[in-house]
């Protein structure tokens, strides 16, 4: 990771890079306007991808940082670097999700009022970045049934109207199943990075529909190279490649002052 001083001003606005393709390029995307979910089984590689998207949104200068994180620990090292923070509050997350839904329609308010389609770099709108690690704990396990299902609906509506608001919603789940991630909410996202997964199913879930029978199947990633998976970009063809690592070390470093050691 280099440091500010060698990349400032970094935006949001600027490609993220996520690591390295089977032939060595890099692979960078450009996340605004766009949202991202990623999943795979445990240790698969998620949390390493999740935390290269967050370095580059807590290192850029115009971006609102938002993070969700059940177990607290996976992207507690960026709590510093976060506006907001939820960790194992259920009604927190949904008081939160209504907050940014709230800031959604403000935005578009005033898209409407200046004749404007969407936020622009410097038009004082700072993209948000909401980042949520295990999307079934908010989804499908804490709390009641009810709940659930409200941080399910505000959720879908953030994600299917924010990119124009500049609200970008990169979500992972290592439970990769039907309930979790249906057809409906996955194909809001513009990007979908399938790590290995148990099954060819759970791979078509991430991916999409068909995937696995035209030879892209997360399934058959080798257990042994985490990190490796496959990376959906809208309108394209899944690009395998493996995501670049930060240490603990690392991301402490970025989270406490803002550049790598």
């Amino acid at each position: 990771m280099r440091s500010r001083r060698e990349i400032a001003p970094l935006s949001i606005y600027d490609p993220v890079y996520l690591g390295i393709d089977e032939n060595g390029r890099p692979v960078d995307i450009t996340l605004i306007y766009k949202n991202l979910l990623t999943a795979g089984e445990p240790g698969a590689g998620k949390s390493g991808a999740l935390n290269n998207v967050v370095a580059h949104a807590s290192l850029a200068e115009d971006c609102r940082l938002w993070l969700m994180d059940g177990k607290r620990v996976e992207l507690g090292l960026w709590r510093d670097r976060a506006e907001v923070f939820v960790g194992a509050s259920l009604d927190d997350a949904i008081d939160r999700l209504r907050e940014l839904q709230t800031e959604m329609d403000g935005r578009y308010d005033h898209l409407d009022g200046w004749k404007l389609r969407k936020i622009s770099r410097g038009d004082g709108n700072q993209p948000i970045m909401l980042v949520i690690d295990e999307l079934a704990y908010y989804s499908a396990t804490a709390g009641d049934k009810r709940t659930r299902e409200t941080f399910s609906l505000l959720l879908r509506d953030v994600i299917a109207r924010g990119r124009a608001a500049g609200i970008i919603v990169v979500a992972a789940t290592q439970r990769p199943s039907a309930d979790i991630i249906p057809t409906s909410l996955r194909d809001l996202f513009g990007y979908r990075l399938a790590f290995r997964c148990t099954t060819e199913t759970s791979s078509d879930i991430v991916l999409g529909h068909g995937w696995h029978a035209r030879g892209f199947d997360a399934s058959q990633v080798d257990p042994s190279t985490p990190g490796v998976g496959l990376l959906l970009a809208e309108g394209g063809i899944p690009r395998r490649m493996r995501c670049a690592y930060l240490s603990d070390n690392e991301i402490s470093s970025i989270a406490g002052d803002g550049s790598a050691a």
